[in-house]
Order: C-alpha cells, then structure tokens, then sequence
C-alpha cells in the first residue's frame, strides 16, 4: 500500500526518481534545506518497497508527531549526547540483519559551515558503505547516487562526496551547507 501510495504521490508532484533504493549503509540525506527533504525521501523509499530509519533530533518527538516520525522510521537522537544511541546503532548494523540509517549530515537546515561526522563514523565503524542520497529542488529529482567505502582518508572521501553534490541543490538553495567535516582540518582540499 505504502509503495503504491509512494509512486503516486510522485508521479502527480512532478518529481523525478533516479538510482536504485540500497537495501543497507548508512544512507547521507543532502542537501537538507527544508522539512520537505524528509517527506520526499520518505517517498522515495517507500517507493523503492524499503522501510527507513532516520535520525531526527529529540526535540521533534512530543505529542502526535513523535508519534509519527517513529512510526515512519524516525529515531530521537540526543544531539548533546549521542554516544549510547551510536554504539546501538553500530551493534544493529553489525548483527547481520539488512541495517539501512538515514542521516541527514548538515544536520540541520540553515547554512552552515560544516556538514556533521556521524554519518562517516558509523559507517566506518560498522563496516557499511556511504550511500549518496539527494534532493535536487530545481530539477525536481531526488534518488541516489553513488555507494563508497570510508577509507579513512577523510579528505579524499570528502572529495568524492563533494564532486557528487557539487549539482544538487536542495529544495531551498540559498540554505544548502557545502559537503565539509571539521576532522578534514584547514589544509583540506575544497573544491
């Protein structure tokens, strides 16, 4: 039902789905730029027949809308303290069950200077790979793109994820947060 529901709302919305729904990895939602980002991508998964799990800060999980979000896959994460969620998280994907997180690595949806690390920590933790995920308001097409390994080379791997998003945009541009983490220090290549 929710697949159906899924194509529909698309097709008659005007989007565009491109790349195939992964079936595990810790999948980074970008640009983040409005709370639109996460109904469409909720779309795109439920249309690709695959239930998301996302991280989404604990503030939003009161009343009906905690709700919700938990029953579309959202999971509270305390931004102040995030260790003990993370070490779950890890011990899920490494259990050997198909394990599929949503991080929205800006983290939040204002400009900002630095996308957050977690998506890449767990990742490399847990020994998933990156999937690119995106929304690109001005084409009106959203999907996925490419699937890397995180190789420690935080620069390196940036590289790659910025020369992905380098088109995509977001829903609203002005607010779209260049792909740059804080680890990959001031000698960084930003290109």
């Amino acid at each position: 039902m929710r697949q159906r529901l899924a194509k529909m709302i698309i097709k008659v919305s005007g989007w565009r789905v491109v790349g195939d729904v992964p079936k595990e990895g810790v999948l980074v939602g970008a640009p983040h730029t409005s709370y639109w980002d996460f109904v469409l991508m909720l779309l795109v998964m439920w249309n690709g027949g695959v239930p998301p799990r996302v991280l989404m800060k604990k503030e939003l999980f009161v009343g009906p809308l905690g709700w919700l979000l938990r029953a579309c896959g959202g999971i509270a994460i305390d931004r102040g303290n995030p260790a003990g969620l993370v070490r779950n998280l890890i011990g899920q994907a490494r259990s050997g069950a198909p394990f599929l997180l949503i991080i929205a690595a800006e983290g939040t949806r204002q400009k900002s200077d630095y996308w957050k690390s977690g998506f890449y920590r767990i990742a490399r933790s847990a020994g998933l790979p990156i999937v690119l995920a995106f929304v690109d308001g001005p084409t009106r097409t959203a999907g996925f793109g490419p699937t890397l390994r995180a190789s420690g080379d935080v620069v390196a791997d940036m590289d790659q994820i910025r020369a992905f998003y380098s088109d995509k945009r977001g829903i609203r541009p002005a607010l779209r947060t260049e792909p740059r983490l804080r680890e990959e220090g001031p000698a960084a290549r930003h290109g």
